[in-house]
């Protein structure tokens, strides 16, 4: 019986190194490999909560100046869309056929689309902040006025109004609201000013403060990168491997914060539709506007986003090259360990 296994087992053919090999390959696993670069690590974590801040104030800020210029133009637009006539009481003067003689004579001129007389009740609500209610405008010389519509984009010649209404009725006189609209272009081209000027100091302290919190976190990680470059790794692997790191950091920190501004004013907009003619958004609306940033607004936020992430990943590829540059430099000269402590 022995003979016989014997014979058996010498029968069988022994694997060749081949299929050795072959045996051993499936029997291989492959390791799941890591990120080159913790995706979650403290410096990420500080980064991302700073990109995000700064992202929130800026667009916060776009917006605001947005509102604000918005407001001032809408405030141009309705002061530069109608004249006033203002005929000052006389004792000999028929009031209400000298306001309707002033308003006929106004509308004869090209650039005008419609006049309205303000009546004695509309003339005494207007004086009520002053005078108080219950005003008897028959006791007082009270002047009053005719509202003419223009046409903004073809006026009329308010000189030639001004002289026929002159020659007409003595008493009259033409208000064209030309100083008021000068002071409002100048108060809105100050807002403006001022908004840009405080936007573009919200971005640079963004910029700024982007630059140091990436090289912060790359100061961290600087023995990967040591190790990377040691073990023969090119440096534009190494830079574009942070660089993906730190776009995925910059975006989603920008993208929080311009999210939360952009919420932030949807909000703000939803809540003054819902609460007109009350006290509380009357003054608000009377302060700031609408708050409302329009398509434009919205636009600026995502650019403001986009600009960021750049910003941030342009950055880190900077700062990972000089990292190298200065890895490089210490293994020529041991001496120079000023730039590693730098």
């Amino acid at each position: 019986m022995s003979d016989g296994r014997t014979k058996r087992q010498k029968s069988a053919p022994e694997p060749t190194a081949e299929q050795q090999q072959q045996q051993r390959r499936t029997e291989m696993r492959v390791r799941p490999t890591g990120p080159i670069v913790p995706s979650s690590n403290v410096s990420g974590h500080a980064l991302m909560c700073v990109i995000a801040i700064m992202s929130f104030l800026a667009c916060l800020t776009l917006g605001g100046v947005s509102m604000v210029r918005a407001t001032a133009q809408s405030w141009q637009s309705q002061i530069s869309r109608e004249i006033t006539i203002q005929i000052k009481p006389d004792d000999n003067l028929d009031m209400e056929k000298a306001l309707a003689d002033a308003r006929d004579l106004a509308l004869t001129f090209n650039g005008t689309t419609d006049g309205k007389i303000v009546d004695r009740a509309a003339t005494a609500r207007l004086l009520e902040p002053w005078l108080g209610e219950g005003l008897d405008l028959d006791e007082l010389p009270v002047p009053r006025l005719v509202i003419i519509t223009i046409d903004e984009n073809n006026p009329p010649d308010f000189a030639s109004m001004r002289k026929a209404l002159t020659e007409t009725i003595p008493q009259a006189f033409l208000d064209d609201h030309r100083t008021w609209v000068d002071r409002l272009v100048a108060m809105a081209n100050t807002t403006a000013m001022i908004g840009t000027g405080v936007l573009t100091l919200v971005f640079s302290a963004m910029v700024l403060t982007v630059v140091f919190a990436t090289r912060g976190a790359l100061s961290g990680n600087r023995h990967i990168v040591e190790v990377l470059h040691f073990v023969g790794a090119e440096a534009g692997f190494v830079a574009s491997e942070f660089q993906k790191h730190f776009l995925r950091i910059s975006l989603k920190g920008a993208g929080a914060g311009g999210l939360l501004a952009a919420l932030f004013f949807a909000l703000a907009g939803f809540w003054q539709s819902r609460t007109l003619a009350t006290p509380e958004t009357d003054q608000a609306t009377a302060l700031f506007g609408t708050f409302t940033i329009g398509y434009g607004g919205y636009l600026g936020i995502a650019a403001i986003i986009v600009v960021i992430a750049i910003l941030t990943t342009v950055t880190a590829r900077l700062t990972v090259t000089r990292t190298i540059y200065e890895i490089d430099l210490i293994r020529s000269d041991p001496g120079r360990t000023d730039l590693y402590q730098s």
